[in-house]
């Protein structure tokens, strides 16, 4: 069965066989037992372990299937739906652990259509393989996505880094790009407890080389964290965990519950 994925070292496309992906010119590739394949080039990889680690996997995995970040989900995968047309390709491009593949993953099939997803952290992806046995799931860098010139019809990337240049050399002309950020007062409760000075988010709609904009389609939630668990796994999501200060964590560590502000943007792209 022929893949969308292709050779991360001819660039050939690989076809699924049983145990393995395959190139025309002989490369091979095994799929774990899990149900992913590996694809990431030792010269691509930047340390022995790159991307989350299996702690930061598992912490994101519990506070997600919480359900917290759910209207963002059904935000998508609408979006999906009416982007998507029969047959479409669909890339989750940094998957993480697949709670929003599995879901993209039902919108795709529902017209008859395919989805990937690739992420840099073998443990995330190791979970995504799990949840979304009808998706197809490669260890990768969004920098060198083993994916073939415009073969994808609707990529998303949520909360990932942004690769603009391969997102657009993958997507095809008139195919869809859906990337979603934080809003100018996401996680602004969280943001207070770990910082004596909180700031907003920028709010900037930027043009990317092979895109226009269609639409910003904003989402907005609030919830309420019920244990000090739960706040240190959404807290082990963000790019605070790494650069707050000691006193701003040792405060957030004391609290047992915390009312939260979730305030996306879904930024709604053609490819040119």
């Amino acid at each position: 069965m022929e893949s969308l994925f292709c050779c991360p070292v001819c660039g050939g496309i690989l076809s699924r066989e049983v145990g393995r992906y395959t190139c025309q010119v002989g490369h091979s590739f095994d799929i774990a037992r899990e149900g992913y394949v590996n694809l990431l080039p030792a010269n691509q990889q930047h340390s022995k372990a790159p991307g989350d680690n299996r702690e930061m996997a598992a912490a994101r995995t519990r506070f997600l299937e919480g359900g917290w970040y759910a209207p963002l989900r059904e935000a998508l995968c609408g979006l999906a739906a009416k982007l998507a047309s029969a047959g479409s390709a669909l890339l989750d491009a940094g998957c993480g652990e697949g709670w929003y593949t599995q879901a993209l993953a039902e919108a795709a099939a529902s017209k008859g259509g395919r989805i990937a997803g690739i992420d840099l952290s073998k443990p995330a992806v190791k979970k995504a393989a799990r949840r979304c046995p009808a998706g197809e799931f490669a260890v990768g860098t969004l920098y060198h996505l083993p994916v073939a010139d415009g073969c994808i019809d609707l990529l998303v990337n949520c909360f990932s880094p942004l690769a603009a240049a391969e997102f657009a050399r993958v997507v095809r002309p008139g195919g869809k790009f859906l990337y979603v950020v934080p809003g100018p007062r996401h996680l602004w409760e969280l943001k207070e407890a770990v910082y004596d000075r909180p700031y907003e988010n920028g709010e900037k709609r930027e043009e990317y080389p092979g895109f226009r904009y269609l639409d910003v389609v904003s989402v907005e939630t609030c919830f309420t964290l019920p244990d000090a668990q739960t706040i240190q796994d959404l807290f082990r999501m963000t790019p605070y965990y790494w650069k707050s200060p000691k006193s701003g964590v040792e405060r957030l560590a004391r609290l047992d519950g915390l009312a939260v502000t979730g305030q996306f943007r879904i930024h709604v792209m053609e490819r040119t």
